[in-house]
């Protein structure tokens, strides 16, 4: 026994030290492993990737100059509900047929995972000691099975490219030209992402005040009885939100040239039809609005929704700006925080936030691994361990579920615990976001950014001043 004992130590110890050695060549052998047996499970399971049809669908009726918003697609008789300009993107699939497309929309999406996983890790900062390449491909193999991108990849949806596109934006470095760019095309495609716009935009408002207050502050000191304050009001948040909002400008004019008639209905009619894109009750409405209505057991929770909406809604906006102007030594991965806290507060006030939707959860998840590693405490890492998991189980389809007997509508206490899990994880994150936040903005700041501890001007306790501390964001 003893023999064998060695045997099988040496061996464990021989392949930790060939992973140590070659970290990206096994990284990518375990992502292309994964992905082998994702793809072979979705064809065992004849996903119908409907959604991708539908997208295909959209793209015929464009071409065919029909009324876009009195198709139905597949045997469900499925809507469009995205504005027009998606449509006009979707005419490419047209030239496909079925099998081609279906395993085309599979490589795509595929694909965006790893750019997904790439763009979350450039949000987060990693310990140095991780190796980029390697971190990317094994969080792209661990994340394909969590039941958001699994579902994506079921209906062949595009929430990976939604969140591709703004999370392009918000790792971009300060100052670049196309930055705000993708924000606005995935807002012209979808209208979720226009929060990121306000977001910024507010972000952006709040600094360019505080550096006139603080350039008036200096000046007065300076120069006592001075006029109005001089300081630099523009700043790279605010040329974002600029940037996407002028994006998104584009996509409503360039649809409004090439589909009149279809813009118009779209801003005028299907805006506000929100129970379009199916019962809003349904198991895989994870948000405020499905969690309320299964829980009063009617399709309109009508202002009980709106309340509860506007107050997550101020709240998580509220703690997102202030996120991405707190100082990084006092919130570690702020603007990692700002940008999480902002997305989940999309996906909880939206009217419809289906399941497949919470794709975010692969940048939470790790946002939340990174802080577990970093503060070493058994709490933080069993509400990650939680966290993940629960993104894994596939718990929101356990209940019974069926749109045409809208069964929904008359849950039990456990049932609707069980479709309520995203937005509690949602409503859990949004409240630690918002305490770290709120301890990480409590000083005062002052300059342009300086922050400084309130110390004793004289007596004993003035030799422990410390010095100042910069505030470089922004």
């Amino acid at each position: 026994m003893t023999a064998i004992q060695t045997i099988t130590d040496s061996r464990i110890h021989r392949a930790r030290a060939f992973v140590l050695r070659r970290p990206v060549l096994c990284a990518a052998v375990f992502c292309l492993l994964s992905f082998t047996g994702f793809w072979i499970a979705q064809r065992a399971a004849q996903v119908s990737m409907v959604d991708l049809l539908v997208y295909r669908a959209e793209g015929w009726t464009v071409r065919n100059a029909q009324d876009l918003y009195d198709m139905r697609a597949t045997q469900h008789n499925l809507p469009n509900t995205y504005p027009p300009f998606a449509a006009l993107i979707f005419t490419p699939l047209t030239v496909m047929g079925t099998g081609v497309l279906r395993t085309f929309g599979t490589a795509v999406n595929l694909g965006l995972m790893v750019a997904v996983a790439h763009l979350s890790l450039r949000l987060i900062d990693l310990p140095a000691r991780v190796p980029r390449p390697a971190a990317v491909l094994a969080l792209a193999a661990v994340a394909v099975w969590c039941e958001p991108v699994w579902t994506t990849l079921r209906y062949g949806q595009i929430n990976l490219l939604i969140t591709a596109l703004v999370l392009w934006d918000l790792t971009r470095r300060a100052g670049h030209r196309w930055a705000g760019l993708g924000t606005g095309i995935a807002t012209g495609i979808k209208l979720t992402p226009g929060l990121f716009v306000v977001f910024l935009g507010l972000a952006g408002l709040l600094l360019g005040l505080r550096r006139l207050w603080a350039a008036g502050a200096a000046r007065r000191r300076a120069e006592p009885g001075s006029g109005p304050p001089r300081g630099r009001f523009l700043n790279d948040h605010l040329r974002r939100a600029a940037v996407a909002t002028a994006s998104f400008a584009l996509t409503v004019a360039f649809s409004a040239l090439a589909l009149p008639h279809d813009s118009r209905r779209f801003w005028t009619e299907v805006l506000f039809a929100t129970d379009r894109p199916g019962d809003v009750e349904g198991a895989g409405n994870q948000n405020l609005k499905g969690t309320l209505a299964r829980i009063l057991h009617t399709p309109d929770p009508g202002m009980w929704w709106l309340m509860a909406a506007a107050l997550v809604g101020c709240v998580g906006l509220a703690t997102a700006v202030a996120a991405q102007l707190a100082d990084d030594s006092r919130l570690p991965n702020a603007r990692a925080w700002a940008a999480l806290t902002c997305a989940v507060t999309a996906l909880m006030i939206s009217p419809v936030s289906w399941s497949h939707h919470w794709v975010w959860a692969v940048p939470m998840v790790l946002l939340l691994a990174v802080e577990a590693v970093r503060r070493r405490t058994a709490g933080w890492t069993a509400w990650t361990v939680v966290t993940g998991l629960l993104f894994c189980s596939f718990m929101v389809w356990y209940a019974p579920h069926s749109r045409p007997t809208r069964v929904e509508l008359h849950q039990n206490p456990a049932q609707m615990l069980l479709t309520a899990v995203y937005p509690l994880i949602g409503i859990a994150f949004l409240g630690v976001a918002a305490y770290l936040t709120l301890r990480a903005v409590r000083r005062p700041w002052e300059g342009t950014g300086t922050v400084r501890r309130r110390m004793a001007t004289a007596g004993p306790d003035a030799a422990r001043r410390r010095p100042e501390r910069t505030y470089a964001r922004g």
